[in-house]
């Protein structure tokens, strides 16, 4: 029993990690970002597609009418990886882990206007206090290289995509279980940052064998594992204490990039990081208590 219980947490803690490598991976690739991005999500949908067949077999048929969610959710996530693994060349991996988790905020907004869901006094609380850090995060960046701006920018905007893709996700998950709808997301998202590669013309061989292994590696550590082990943790433990924890993964990926990237963030940036941090752990907590009944990605 204890051990039944004690799986879930460590689930979590393996997810959070995996996912700290993300930046890592990107900027251990010879590649453009998301040439990175569409190698990430299209070998893991391609490991896990016999598992899909077999789920097919076993459970009933997914209505042609809800694919528009997982579709949709597929695009927001290609829109998301393309953004923050290119802002990786402009930014910190800290600062773009920390600015790309501001998600939590745009899906509180998101729900707000979209769904009215209810915001109460701790989500204005915790918007300024995300709003504050990330001004001086972005503010030292620009002050110290004028074009590390754009990076942060940059990765703010992928926080929009990656809300957007929650939000589908919140509907989608009602009608598919979320093996079969993690697999669809891989589809669709796969097949955009495809096109989306084209249309920026990056080439799809011909990287060095360190780049296929990274291409191997952070399809297997983030995408697969990082996500399967969150939604382990989504399905055994309550959402109010999940979505806090996950604020761990911009502080990892901090701590990670030192020794790993050789990233020393100065006062101000942990400064800012911290202000930031204490903002998304508010806005997640007032969001997931004030609507309990929302499903998890």
């Amino acid at each position: 029993m204890k051990n039944t219980k004690l799986l879930p947490y460590v689930a979590l803690g393996i997810g959070i990690l995996s996912l700290s490598f993300s930046a890592m991976f990107v900027r251990w690739a010879n590649s453009p970002g998301p040439m990175t991005g569409f190698y990430r999500l299209f070998l893991s949908t391609l490991i896990l597609t016999p598992f899909f067949i077999q789920r097919q077999r076993h459970e009933s048929p997914i209505h042609y009418k809800v694919l528009f969610f997982p579709v949709l959710a597929g695009m927001f996530t290609a829109g998301d990886f393309s953004l923050w693994n290119s802002s990786l060349a402009f930014t910190t991996a800290a600062n773009a882990t920390l600015l790309g988790n501001t998600a939590p905020l745009w899906v509180a907004l998101g729900a707000w206007l979209i769904f009215r869901e209810k915001l109460n006094r701790f989500f204005l609380i915790g918007l300024t206090l995300v709003l504050t850090g990330a001004v001086l995060i972005m503010g030292s960046d620009f002050l110290l290289h004028p074009r590390l701006g754009i990076g942060d920018l940059m990765a703010s905007c992928a926080a929009i995509f990656y809300a957007s893709y929650m939000l589908s996700t919140q509907k989608g998950r009602q009608h598919i279980d979320p093996f079969r709808y993690t697999w669809l997301v891989g589809i669709s998202a796969s097949i955009t940052m495809f096109i989306i590669n084209l249309l920026l013309h990056n080439a799809f061989l011909g990287y060095d064998p360190q780049t296929w292994a990274v291409f191997l590696g952070t399809a297997i550590i983030s995408q697969t594992i990082g996500y399967f082990s969150i939604s382990y943790a989504l399905g055994h433990l309550p959402a109010h204490v999940v979505s806090p924890t996950m604020v761990g993964q911009p502080i990892m990926t901090t701590l990670l990039a030192i020794p790993l990237l050789g990233e020393i963030p100065n006062l101000i940036q942990i400064t800012g990081g911290f202000i930031a941090l204490a903002g998304i752990f508010i806005v997640n907590q007032s969001h997931t208590l004030t609507n309990p009944k929302i499903p998890n990605a």
